[in-house]
């Protein structure tokens, strides 16, 4: 600023300057205190059992409060961008120096530069803490991690396989082309772990395709659809076709329930098969793969391995 251009001297201008940087940077520190109580505000209205609008108003407010407050303080406070510009010396008389050195030296007992600096640094980082607790608090909502829980079912090696009603079948009971739903003993209407128990047609079912053992000419794989785990319900058994008929997937049951057509992107998992001493089919161990839909369609070659 050049002498002269203002009036007063340059104690007063000084102390102008001063106090449009105290404004600047009340104002800046009044949007940052916003911000933290907006954070706050979030969070409570989240825990109290949340509000869709009103969580999105204060985020609103809390980002828009932190950077209103950034820019404030950039503009008012720390002011322009400082450019050097080479030039020939000036030097000022001595008399002028005395004056300024004067003028400086009576304005430092007013500013409190450095203290300005560091109360809107640390209103600056508590807002950005509390936002960011804020932002946070939200992982409350997505509840506990699955674990293994998703590669398993009920079935295990000697259970039994039983109907709705829990009555356990032999396997010269299932005829060719019939189809049951069946769960392991105890666990009746178990979601996760019903199956489709199918009599195929003699000489008709590809044991060398299928991942693991069977009985006879039955076969047995997860009712659940591998695309949007929908129950395979529909059997067309003049082609050993499995129909899921929410989307129309289809599964070749003599091929181990390989995808014929569809948008599924797996066949659907083996259970293996034996019979007890008394007579009754048994599983042999869990499903081939893991049951229904998730990212082990695109993975579940490597889970497979896994699990077997």
């Amino acid at each position: 600023m050049a002498s002269g251009e203002r009036g007063g001297t340059r104690a007063d201008q000084w102390r102008e300057q001063r106090e449009r940087e105290d404004r600047g940077a009340r104002v800046a520190a009044l949007f940052f205190v916003v911000a933290i109580v907006a954070a706050f505000g979030l969070m409570f209205v989240y825990v109290a059992g949340g509000q869709t609008q009103l969580e999105g108003l204060l985020l609103f407010i809390a980002f828009g409060a932190v950077g209103t407050g950034l820019g404030v303080w950039g503009k008012k406070v720390v002011g322009p961008k400082i450019v050097v510009e080479e030039r020939y010396p000036m030097r000022s008389s001595d008399q002028s120096r005395d004056a300024f050195e004067a003028a400086y030296e009576e304005s430092l007992g007013e500013a409190v530069v450095g203290g300005r600096r560091r109360f809107l640094l640390r209103l600056l980082a508590g807002a950005g803490a509390s936002l960011g607790l804020a932002l946070l608090v939200p992982l409350r909502s997505l509840g506990p991690g699955p674990g293994g829980d998703m590669f398993v079912t009920e079935w295990q090696d000697g259970r039994r396989l039983v109907d709705a009603s829990g009555n356990p079948i032999r396997p010269e009971q299932m005829s060719a082309d019939e189809v049951r739903t069946v769960f392991p003993e105890g666990a009746e209407g178990d979601a996760k772990a019903q199956a489709l128990l199918i009599g195929t047609r003699p000489d008709q079912l590809d044991r060398d395709a299928l991942p693991r053992e069977t009985v006879d000419d039955l076969v047995c794989y997860s009712k659940i659809c591998t695309h949007a785990g929908c129950p395979v319900g529909l059997y067309r058994a003049s082609v050993g076709e499995l129909i899921c008929p929410c989307h129309q997937s289809t599964f070749d049951v003599n091929r181990a329930a390989i995808v014929v057509s569809g948008p599924a992107g797996r066949g659907l998992p083996q259970l293996p098969l034996g019979v007890d001493d008394a007579g009754y089919l048994v599983a042999t161990g869990d499903f081939s793969e893991p049951v229904g839909p998730s990212f082990w369609n695109m993975t579940h070659d490597v889970q497979a391995e896994d699990v077997t």
